[in-house]
């Protein structure tokens, strides 16, 4: 099974049974005063269930176990979330709370936008915490697949159920949308359902190694999004530092939080660089600016526009410079003597 990328990548279930370590790197949702209790019926939220032997997300619930245990549990800041106290909760009880409240859908959302934003820039903890909350869904969602494929092994469906989990809350989930959970469960079901049939339709082919390949006319630049973005780079299309930003987002289908992080600008801002560069692309595809056909004339005018914005965002850069470091030399109030 492939590992994911990212602070994801390499999560087996050997990592997860040594999840006690992942504690000593507590990430930015996670405080050291006290966590507020909730009154829930399951005060774990757990899902007893019965896992094979070698399961990946046996490993997983174990790992979320160990993490969430007094004394100090793995707590999320569930601030201004309506219906949970103000403060660090501990997870299990944020789980359990979840499930005994399944029409809470504004809080619902909101709990998981912060646990997959942790689960993407603060390290291998979260990941662990992220999977564990969705336990209780990933394991309805195993039984129903062994039911209905009996024969398949159980290990297998888990393992797949993980991945795609991983993979949504890695890269594939936009944060802002609603109804995340159930946009993880199903991406979770379709990695797991896409493993169990994808050899149903296969028809065998004879002599397939005395097939002579055909040979093929060369794709058109169009058919290599990514090399039309690196050619609208040298035109002065689309900026540089933008780049890798709308490849990886826009076609690899990447998180934005890291490319962010990297940038040093916040998710809104280069969301608006993006709409920026795909206005940009779509611009100079429609007038053909970016074909093997275009003039010196149409790079002079392309290149012109790059310096043009390239000089704008460099006068507002400085100017909010300018602006902080001025803030910065205004002497402190004097307090008043009584």
């Amino acid at each position: 099974m492939p590992s994911p990328a990212g602070p994801i990548r390499g999560l087996t279930a050997g990592h997860l049974a040594a999840a006690p370590n992942l504690r000593r790197a507590p990430a930015m949702h996670t405080t050291t005063t006290t966590a507020a209790t909730l009154d829930t019926p399951t005060a774990a939220g757990g899902t007893s269930a019965a896992w094979a032997a070698g399961s990946s997300l046996s490993a997983a619930e174990t790992a979320f176990d160990l993490l969430t245990t007094e004394p100090a549990p793995l707590s999320l800041d569930c601030t201004d979330i309506d219906g949970l106290p103000a403060g660090p909760v501990p997870l299990p009880q944020v789980r359990a709370w979840l499930l005994a409240h399944p029409q809470a859908h504004g809080a619902s959302d909101e709990v998981w936008r912060r646990l997959i934003l942790a689960a993407r820039l603060d390290g291998p903890a979260w990941v662990v915490a992220t999977v564990g909350m969705a336990i209780p869904a990933l394991a309805a969602m195993s039984r129903q697949l062994r039911d209905r494929f009996a024969e398949a092994d159980p290990v297998d469906i888990d393992a797949e159920l993980l991945t795609g989990l991983l993979e949504a809350v890695r890269d594939r989930v936009d944060r802002q949308a609603a109804g995340l959970l159930p946009t993880l469960r199903m991406t979770a079901w379709r990695a797991a359902w896409a493993m169990l049939t994808r050899d149903l339709d296969v028809e065998p082919r004879d002599d397939i190694d005395h097939t002579v390949p055909a040979s093929r006319t060369p794709r058109p630049m169009v058919a290599h999004p990514d090399l039309l973005v690196w050619r609208a780079v040298e035109l002065g299309v689309v900026d540089g530092e933008d780049a890798d930003a709308w490849i990886d987002i826009r076609l690899g289908h990447k998180a934005p939080e890291p490319h962010a992080a990297r940038m040093g600008i916040s998710v809104d801002a280069l969301r608006m660089r993006l709409g920026r560069a795909d206005r940009a692309l779509h611009t100079a595809i429609r007038a053909g600016a970016l074909s093997d056909g275009a003039g010196p004339g149409e790079r002079e005018r392309h290149g012109t526009v790059a310096a043009r914005r390239s000089g704008q965002r460099r006068r507002t850069a400085e100017a909010a410079a300018g602006r902080i470091a001025r803030l910065l030399r205004q002497p402190a109030p004097a307090t008043a003597i009584t």
